[in-house]
This record gives C-alpha cells, sequence and structure tokens, in this order.
C-alpha cells in the first residue's frame, strides 16, 4: 500500500510514464489489436489478498491493460468524434483527483459550485448564447438530452409524470439521423420508443420543418400530446446542421419544448464565422455541447445549458432531511440539476483549458483543424479513383473509394468497408464509416489536440497504399 512518504516519488514515476506515453504515442497501434476476452484471461481469478507493489501494478499495466487500449490521443485517430483532451486538461484532472470532493451541493465544496456557475457563463458568452440560459455540467450529452426530455415531460404535464406516472400519448421529434441518445432518453422517460417521431430529411441530411410541423397537426389531431422536439446542430453521420429558427418557430407556435443536440459541433461557436449554426436560439428551452469532445478537456464535461432553471430543478428536486442546508435557496445545488446524487468536480479541468489556452488559443487551434480537414479534401476530391460524398465541413468530410469499373453500390459498399476494415487491422489508422443514401462512405475527423499535417499526409499514404492493394486483388 502506499504511503505519503513513498508517493512523491511514484508521482514522479507516472508523470515521467505520461510524458513519454505522449513522445512516442505514434508507436502504439492505433486500434486496439486485441481478441475478445484476452485482456479479461490474463488477469488473476481471484482479488489479491495481500499488497502489491506500485512496480508491479505498473508493470502489469503495460503487460496487460496498454495493449487493450485504442488510443484516441493518437494523431492517426480519425474516426467517430473525439474525446480529445490536452495537457492542461491532464493537468486539472490530477488536482480533480487528489481532491476527491463530491460537489453535490454547494455547503459540500463551495468553490466547486461557484466555479462551475462562473464556467458555465464564460462558455455561454463566449459561444454566443443567449444571456438568459444558465448552465450545468453534465456527464455526457446523453445525460443532458434526457434530463431536457424529462424537463418538457414535466411541464407538458404540468408535473403530474413524477406524481402520478407518465400519459401513453406524449410525443417527442427529432429528424432521422439525430443521435441514437434521443431514442434511449424517451425510453428512460417512459414516454416509449413508440412516441419517437422520426421526421425526414434533405439532401444535406436536415431535417425538413415543414414534415415536422404537418407530423405535430396530424398528432394533435390524433389525440397525442407534443411534449419535446430534439433538432441536431450537427448530426453524428454527417454533422448536418437542422434550421433552428424554422424549427423554434413551430416549437413556439404549439407550445413544445426545443432541446438542441450541439454535443460535438456546438465546440465551433466559440468561431463567430459559426454562429449561423444557431439562429434561432433565442427561442430553444435548451442545449448542449461536449466540451470533452473537441475543447481539449478530457471525458466527461457536457455543458448543458437551460433557459428556465426553476423547471429543471421542479422535475428533479428531492429534499431528505439529510440534504438540508442553510445555504438552500441561496446558491446553486447542482444535484438537483441532474439525475444523480453525486457530482464530480469538472469545471476545474475546463478552468485549467481555457485559461491556458485562452478563448483566443482555442480559436486558433479549431480554426487550424478546420484548414487541416479543408487541404485534405481537395486532395481526396482530386484523386480520380476516390471522391466526396459530404464535402468538408468544421473538421470532417466523408468521401469513398470508388475506382473505375466499380459502378455498383453493393460492390462500392463491400470495397469501402474492406478498405476501412483493413486500414484499422493495421493499427497505423482509424477510421469509422456511415451511409449517405445508400451508399457506405467513411468518415475523417480532424480533432485531436495536437494533430499535424504530416499525420494527415501520412495517413493519406497509408489509405492511397491500402487501396491499391485491394485494387490488384480485385
Amino acid at each position: 500500500m502506499i504511503d505519503l512518504k513513498d508517493f512523491p516519488e511514484n508521482t514522479s514515476q507516472l508523470i515521467e510514464w505520461i510524458k513519454q506515453y505522449y513522445q512516442n504515442i505514434t508507436s502504439y497501434p492505433v486500434k486496439s489489436q486485441v481478441k475478445p476476452k484476452e485482456i479479461y484471461n490474463q488477469l488473476p481469478e481471484k482479488a489479491p489478498q495481500d499488497s502489491e507493489s506500485f512496480e508491479a501494478i505498473m508493470a502489469d499495466f503495460e503487460k496487460i491493460i496498454l495493449p487493450g487500449i485504442t488510443h484516441w490521443q493518437h494523431p492517426n485517430f480519425h474516426a467517430y468524434f473525439p474525446a480529445n483532451t490536452s495537457f492542461e486538461s491532464i493537468l486539472g484532472e490530477i488536482l480533480t483527483a487528489s481532491l476527491g470532493i463530491q460537489g453535490m451541493i454547494w455547503e459540500t465544496s463551495p468553490a466547486a459550485t461557484e466555479l462551475e456557475e462562473k464556467i458555465m457563463e464564460w462558455l455561454r458568452d463566449s459561444l454566443g448564447l443567449p444571456s438568459q440560459f444558465q448552465g450545468v455540467i453534465q456527464d455526457s450529452a446523453s445525460s443532458a438530452t434526457l434530463v431536457a426530455i424529462l424537463t418538457a415531460r414535466e411541464i407538458k404535464t404540468n408535473f403530474e409524470s413524477n406524481e402520478n406516472g407518465v400519459p401513453p400519448n406524449l410525443r417527442v421529434y427529432c429528424s432521422s439521423q439525430v443521435h441514437s441518445s434521443v431514442e434511449k432518453g424517451v425510453k428512460i422517460a417512459g414516454i416509449g420508443r413508440k412516441n419517437l417521431v422520426k421526421i425526414a430529411v434533405n439532401e444535406k441530411m436536415q431535417l425538413k420543418a415543414a414534415d415536422l410541423e404537418k407530423a405535430i397537426q396530424e398528432d394533435i389531431n390524433n389525440g397525442f400530446n407534443p411534449c419535446c422536439v430534439v433538432a441536431a446542430v450537427g448530426t453524428t453521420g454527417t454533422l448536418a446542421i437542422d434550421p433552428i429558427k424554422e424549427i423554434a418557430e413551430i416549437c413556439r407556435k404549439y407550445k413544445i419544448w426545443l432541446h438542441i443536440d450541439a454535443a460535438y459541433a456546438g465546440s465551433a461557436l466559440i468561431l463567430p464565422e459559426y454562429r449561423w449554426m444557431i439562429e434561432g436560439i433565442e427561442k430553444a428551452d435548451s442545449f448542449v455541447f461536449n466540451p470533452h469532445k473537441w475543447l481539449f478537456t478530457n471525458f466527461d464535461c457536457s455543458a448543458y445549458f437551460i433557459k428556465n432553471s426553476k423547471s429543471l430543478i421542479k422535475t428533479f428536486d428531492i429534499l431528505p432531511e439529510y440534504l438540508k442546508t442553510g445555504s438552500r435557496g441561496l446558491v446553486n445545488d447542482y444535484r438537483d440539476w441532474q439525475v444523480s446524487l453525486g457530482r464530480r468536480f469538472r469545471a476545474l479541468k475546463l478552468w485549467f483549458v481555457i485559461r491556458s489556452f485562452g478563448i483566443k488559443g482555442l480559436q486558433q487551434q479549431l480554426r487550424n483543424h478546420i484548414q487541416l480537414s479543408k487541404e485534405l479534401a481537395n486532395t481526396v476530391d482530386q484523386h480520380p479513383d476516390f471522391e466526396l460524398i459530404m464535402p468538408p465541413f468544421l473538421n470532417m468530410f466523408c468521401f469513398r473509394w470508388r475506382p473505375s469499373g466499380f459502378p455498383e453500390v453493393e460492390e462500392l459498399n463491400s470495397m469501402n468497408k474492406d478498405l476501412m476494415d483493413n486500414l484499422n487491422k493495421s493499427g497505423e489508422i482509424y477510421l469509422t464509416h456511415t451511409k449517405v443514401n445508400g451508399q457506405l462512405v467513411l468518415r475523417f475527423v480532424i480533432g485531436q489536440t495536437y494533430v499535424k499535417k504530416e499525420h494527415l499526409d501520412n495517413a493519406w499514404a497509408m489509405i492511397l497504399k491500402e487501396a491499391e492493394k485491394l485494387k490488384v486483388k480485385s
């Protein structure tokens, strides 16, 4: 067991390991190459009964655990959306772990509550959100969306669902491209999956506002009670931007809660040139984005903003005797702003990041990623065997391999999947896919904190090399 006298030496060893990890990160396979149960089967059947040394633990970490890690901070990680971090965020997280607080209410650590309140105001203003929005840090956008749906449910039922159960006629609306967390949210909220209405999208993969209003009108005529609309600012598949202004007008007309899921793309709102994405935001009820995706703050850190915090608190407020304090009503008790009681001190790492980078530094990083994406997408587009399916937007584009002589969609889909799978198996790069109008396309996201042009040049060379191998086999 580690005691205080050994702690400094162990800490120094760990910090040195982290330093070496980032210096040599490109030597690791981006995507873990282990087989199912390979890690599990190397671990002892029973927990150790006696103390083991720090050196022994670290040796097994490197031997057993590290091979099973997919390296999300690797500069050749271009899959999903990033969950990036930074040295600033790591330092803030170390302090958070050291303090070990449970910040459920103001009394349990006033600094945790008040720093979070101020940080959320900084973010709100830096993103160009309306001043009446108040913010709270959730663990993920999935939790924030659930919170929004639950609040919308309570408002629509005059706060009777928490008391008497959920009526069977509530409806929630989103586009066919929206994140799966919406579907999970309506299930957990008791509204039911069958009451989630998915609206068709246009050629830009954006929700069709006219179809939304038509669906709402039909539901009202059939005895349903429209409760909530979830609009996307940056869908997971293609980064499509739903028409917020039009949707907001419809929601206001029918008195429906509007929640905006900007989990990934929301970070770009610190760039004034992208504020058009949320035109009409002043008429929305809630908004979420994840600093842990593209604002260099490690997971978990999701910024949730709400226009009327009183309705949120009324939805989640339960006051047992052991939580009654003299400060109640004078401060924010953020346990009333979320599903769980317990709270990590997430604001500290975000404070470190914002102060160290500065807003201008964050803007510069994002603009650099956007420019790198444009340049690589242009390179892809100019190659005769490849085509862009979705042009570069922010720091992502979608493309596919289409060598001459392979015109059939299903054949091309199979070939692109083989290309992606072979690249991922190599350990040199990690890509994921989506489908656009039946076409399997590869997504390329450039969001790692320390990615450089040389990494992208190498990634493109790997793609070309693997495509040529497959072409020869065909």
